[in-house]
């Protein structure tokens, strides 16, 4: 990966030399500032937070997984020469660490803005994953004894609390404060603004709660919403952890929260974004029960993208799906 990126660094640098940066020189024209975000949560903060005063660009593209993303020279030129990168961090992020070192970059990461969370792995889950099957028992014990070496891995998708969602955007306005006090009362403007509205989907996801019969969710999918349900009190049962890279379960975790639907008399059993939805499919066949989106909010579609999606009005959809899944 290493030699990747130094190979990267060398065409970004060639291509800045060759094309006089057109495109970005444009852009800075415009607006002093330029925000370089990873992931749509990011981005759509840094909008609502710097407003016309940056520009602002996303470097995932719409639909694709961070976790197997990969820089192109275009992009590393882009975040060498931002005022600031806002990215995740964590494991999906790997590569971050990797081209940041030895650089003077005014970076901001998300994970670092709240208190993190480790991955969890819940009953009934799927816990061994395609490589560490084919590898056996053994190499199971091996590859656990060699993740105790490496430390914890925590859970990245801190967005999915609106709480942790206001810390992230207060840290956001300090440091575009610190690099732009000219525009500082504006920054701070539009963080009072947009943390009103925050406050109001906290309320409305705390009012479904407390109105709601049950204090259990079901996904039929990844679960990247931990932060989300250890903020409002609720317990959970899923299919996989938030960055499992298995997407096929086995029979055995498909029985279990059947059953699990069953016991608890679960109306509804959710998917996220992207997903082929087989498996909440076969959970409600089999037990009548309705699947529904909820929005972990790490990606959206281009044509969301393009319409002006925000993390809010996706937000504000899951309320009503878990007003439904609760009962």
């Amino acid at each position: 990966m290493k030699r990747l990126l130094c190979i990267l660094l060398l065409l970004a640098l060639a291509l800045s030399l060759a094309a006089c940066g057109a495109e970005e020189t444009t852009e800075n024209e415009e607006r002093d500032l330029v925000i370089v975000t990873t992931v749509f949560p990011a981005y759509d903060f840094a909008r609502r937070i710097a407003g016309e005063r940056a520009s602002v660009l996303l470097l995932v593209p719409p639909g694709a997984e961070s976790h197997s993303f990969e820089p192109t020279a275009k992009d590393i030129l882009r975040i060498q020469s931002c005022t600031l990168f806002f990215c995740n961090g964590g494991e999906s992020e790997a590569w971050v660490e990797e081209l940041l070192e030895d650089q003077e970059l005014e970076t901001l990461v998300m994970l670092d803005c709240v208190e993190a969370l480790e991955e969890e792995h819940k009953e009934g889950m799927q816990q061994i994953r395609e490589h560490e099957h084919e590898h056996g028992d053994h190499d199971h014990e091996d590859h656990e004894d060699h993740e105790e070496e490496e430390g914890p891995e925590y859970d990245e998708h801190v967005w999915t609390s609106p709480v942790n969602a206001m810390c992230i955007c207060e840290a956001l306005c300090e440091r575009l404060c610190e690099l732009d006090p000219e525009g500082a009362a504006l920054y701070r403007a539009n963080l009072a603004s947009y943390r009103a509205e925050l406050e109001d989907l906290d309320a409305a996801f705390r009012q479904a709660v407390e109105q709601g019969s049950l204090r259990t969710v079901v996904f039929a999918d990844r679960f990247p919403v931990r932060y989300f349900v250890e903020e409002y009190g609720l317990d959970y049962f899923a299919a996989f952890p938030g960055c499992a890279d298995d997407t096929e379960p086995s029979a055995r975790t498909v029985a279990f929260l059947i059953d699990k639907v069953r016991q608890e008399g679960i109306p509804a059993v959710f998917y996220i974004e992207f997903s082929n939805e087989k498996m909440a499919d076969v959970i409600c066949e089999d037990t009548g029960c309705r699947k529904l989106l909820f929005h972990s909010c790490h990606t959206v579609s281009k044509a969301e993208l393009e319409g002006g999606v925000s993390y809010l009005q996706l937000m504000w959809g899951n309320v009503d799906a878990l007003k439904e899944a609760l009962g």
